[in-house]
């Protein structure tokens, strides 16, 4: 096995499992640091050994296995010299050894550890911008550039950040763990947002050379399930998976069989998934139906509409137009200012939606996210304002960090500049 080759699969079960691995490592240590050092350096061991020894069968179970090793060595090491680590190692050592065979075999024993972690990182304690990115960095994998872009935010202020926030756990002795249904209510907003968070990310990936982090989005999905089953009575973690999914069904027919982005009026809707569009709308009218809709309901609202579409032609967009509408009305950022001024362009005219967006460029707080120079320099476009839409373009192209967006970008200004 070559050592390019040897990387990619480490860098592939690092995509995949990272989030597991990483989650189970912290149950054992409850320290943040202590167990991303110890997959740092499995990962290390097996760039080493595995181009001589080839890529063993279970590859992530060989890195659970040998993380979680590194691990005993260093709280081992730390428990000679401190009695805090020593205290621990009474408390866990055993339980670790009980489950040796298991993680070496690749049977994960505790599967509810992610959403341990995301409790953990959604403590109150913690501020909002805190829990979220933590979140990101340990169950996501994402690097702090990726997370400083999702936050329109610099790299060292994130950084510092992740910092403060894994220290402040330890060092406040944070539990490790899903909180007790009474203290439920005070971490369950910051938790929707960081799985909506993780599936954004796996559905429209910051940066790398793929537009779609397939792993990320059903990782997402998969906690937002087992969210509903923890509070079945809780409207919102309904729309938010309802959400996911409806959104998530059109990812087969984002990208064309050369590799090439594809809106959504350009997608084959053939395509898309039915039965997560019928499981996702399912889940939309169970949560409509207690009462208390809110911006995760609507927001799948909007996808239901676009899904129940046959044609793109066929869109209601004075429906979506008065959801997004809604979604202000609650509170909505410039995020959803900007969604609703590409439904007004559809309902009102090209000129009303450019006027929209160019009061939001005028306000700046959207100057660091693509999608507003990419939508302005659409609009223009199509308005045949060719100039204008070329500089907008290599706005968007500045801020741009994904292979195939930028392919897209590179291929529409080149449009307007020929």
């Amino acid at each position: 096995m070559s050592s390019e080759a040897s990387r990619a699969a480490v860098e592939a079960v690092f995509r995949e499992e990272h989030g597991a691995i990483l989650a189970s490592l912290i149950r054992m240590a409850r320290d943040f640091e202590l167990a991303e050092e110890a997959l740092q350096d499995a990962m290390l061991v097996a760039l080493d050994r595995w181009p001589a020894e080839g890529m063993p069968e279970n590859a992530a179970g060989w890195i659970m296995a040998t993380a979680r090793r590194r691990l005993i060595d260093r709280l081992r090491h730390e428990g000679q010299r401190r009695q805090r680590y020593a205290s621990w190692w009474e408390r866990e050592g055993k339980e670790m050894a009980v489950h040796e065979r298991s993680w070496d075999a690749g049977e994960f024993p505790h599967p509810d550890d992610r959403l341990r972690l995301i409790f953990t990182c959604c403590h109150p304690a913690l501020n909002h911008d805190a829990q979220v990115a933590l979140t990101l960095s340990t169950l996501g994998g994402l690097e702090t550039g990726e997370i400083a872009r999702a936050f329109l935010l610099s790299k060292p202020t994130v950084a510092q950040r992740l910092v403060r926030a894994k220290r402040k756990i330890r060092d406040a002795g944070i539990p490790y763990q899903v909180p007790p249904m009474e203290m439920l209510a005070e971490r369950l907003q910051a938790v929707m947002a960081v799985i909506y968070l993780v599936f954004n990310e796996g559905y429209a990936a910051s940066s790398g050379e793929d537009l779609i982090r397939r792993e990320l989005a059903a990782e997402a999905i998969r906690l937002a399930h087992i969210l509903c089953e923890l509070v079945p009575g809780e409207p919102e973690v309904r729309g938010l998976l309802a959400l996911m999914l409806l959104q998530n069904s059109r990812q087969t027919a984002r990208v064309s069989a050369t590799g090439d982005l594809l809106l959504l009026e350009e997608q084959d809707r053939d395509l898309w998934d039915r039965e997560a569009i019928r499981v996702g709308s399912g889940e939309l009218e169970r949560a409509l139906c207690q009462g208390c809709a809110g911006p995760y309901q609507v927001q799948a609202a909007i996808a239901a509409v676009h899904a129940e579409a046959e044609r793109w032609e066929d869109t209601d967009w004075e429906q979506i137009l008065g959801l997004y509408d809604s979604l202000l009305e609650m509170g909505g950022s410039a995020v959803v200012a900007l969604n609703r001024a590409v439904a007004l362009s559809q309902v009102e005219g090209l000129e009303a939606g450019l006027a929209a967006v160019e009061e939001l460029a005028a306000a700046g707080q959207l100057d660091e996210y693509q999608y507003l120079h990419a939508t302005r320099a659409d609009l223009l476009r199509r308005l045949g304002q060719k100039a204008a839409a070329c500089r907008a373009y290599e706005r968007a192209l500045e801020l741009c960090s994904n292979e195939q967006e930028r392919n897209f970008l590179l291929a529409r200004r080149s449009e307007v500049s020929s």
